[in-house]
């Protein structure tokens, strides 16, 4: 379970706060125009809906918890109308509105909101002014709450976006820093090929042509320098496979690319004595790079495990966060073409969300 942040400190305050000016209805202090069972069902109602607008569902379902818990703060507030504290249910309900729907909308609950505050002051006093300043107060209220939620929002929204952005960029200077280093190697295995290997090619033909001279002394040195010809050439073949082909570094690419995100513990795992192919370890880190993405944008996660081992069945990496998790988790187009990627490699990516969330690729071995 990730953990809870300034937000979720400042949802429960609102809640406590809710239940705290419905207090003295609950007790028998104020008495309302319904039965008070009733009343007291309709706060808890009010409750529930004010937790469901944050589950983790669909933003139909958020927006139909929303509306409920609108309709019963207006229940509660009418039905209490000389409960003068009560009236800060509505500056709750248009605080968290603005985590459902857009500033607008929380702009014409406010004013929806202010109407109901008069409708209610106004069944307890015949002063307008008293109406009016009443109403234009929690009016005030609400807009001020309304603006620095969205505010607070869109800052957040805007420091996700740096973030995921930044693992981006790192990854792909992780990706072309590779393409130029394999570049670079392929080109110093041509140079090797063309210019020694050729030239020990030649003097190989022309020893072997040198062992049908006379002269036994010089039979047996000229077949030494053969041998020592085609051992250096065995040699330079072998250095340009190796070239072609040496094995990579995924755990440095793996921390470089995670490096500095903010708000996100990354934690990193890379079984030592793994060995992968270019075009592999490129699998790898892009599932890396998404599984990283998503926990930013979704998530809200504290902390995240990427393990890479090598076994039987082949390379598997896991990522693993402490967030929220999902029901069922539908894959985004990132993930899907991953898939699609490691499907072509004749391996696999599959989604689990029981306790977080969690992504799993597989490769079979180089």
């Amino acid at each position: 379970m990730g953990r809870l942040g300034t937000e979720g400190w400042a949802g429960v305050a609102m809640l406590v706060i809710a239940v705290a000016v419905a207090l003295p209805a609950l007790l028998g202090l104020a008495d309302p125009l319904i039965p008070r069972p009733l009343w007291a069902l309709a706060l808890a109602g009010y409750v529930l809906a004010v937790l469901a607008t944050g589950a983790p569902t669909g933003d139909r379902a958020r927006r139909a918890a929303l509306a409920l818990a609108v309709v019963l703060s207006w229940v509660l507030v009418l039905t209490v109308p000389g409960m003068g504290l009560l009236l800060i249910i509505v500056v709750v309900t248009a605080a968290i509105s603005t985590y459902v729907v857009t500033l607008p909308v929380s702009l014409a609950l406010a004013v929806l909101n202010t109407g109901v505050v008069a409708l209610a002051t106004s069944l307890v006093t015949a002063g307008w002014v008293e109406v009016l300043l009443l109403s234009g107060f929690y009016l005030l209220i609400q807009l001020a709450t309304v603006f620095s939620t969205t505010t607070l929002l869109r800052e957040k929204r805007m420091r996700t976006e740096l973030a995921r952005t930044q693992v981006d960029l790192r990854a792909a200077g992780v990706l072309l820093e590779d393409s130029v280093r394999t570049a670079e190697r392929l080109r110093i295995s041509r140079e090797l090929h063309d210019l020694i290997g050729h030239q020990l090619t030649v003097l190989t033909l022309n020893l072997e042509a040198a062992r049908h001279l006379e002269g036994d002394e010089a039979r047996r040195h000229v077949d030494r320098a053969d041998q020592v010809a085609r051992d250096l050439l065995g040699d330079v073949r072998a250095t340009v496979g190796e070239m072609r082909a040496g094995p990579t570094d995924l755990d440095a690419a793996l921390r470089s690319m995670v490096e500095g995100v903010p708000g996100l513990e990354v934690s990193i795992a890379v079984d030592p004595d793994l060995r992968l192919g270019e075009v592999q370890r490129t699998a790898f880190i892009r599932l890396a790079q998404e599984a990283v993405t998503n926990t930013i944008r979704h998530a809200e996660a504290s902390r995240l495990r990427i393990e890479v081992t090598q076994g039987p069945e082949g390379v598997t990496l896991v990522a693993r966060d402490d967030g929220l998790g999902a029901r069922s988790p539908q894959p985004g187009n990132g993930l899907r073409g991953l898939r699609e990627r490691f499907e072509q490699l004749g391996g696999e990516v599959t989604v689990e969300s029981r306790r977080g969330f969690s992504v799993r690729g597989r490769l079979a071995g180089p």
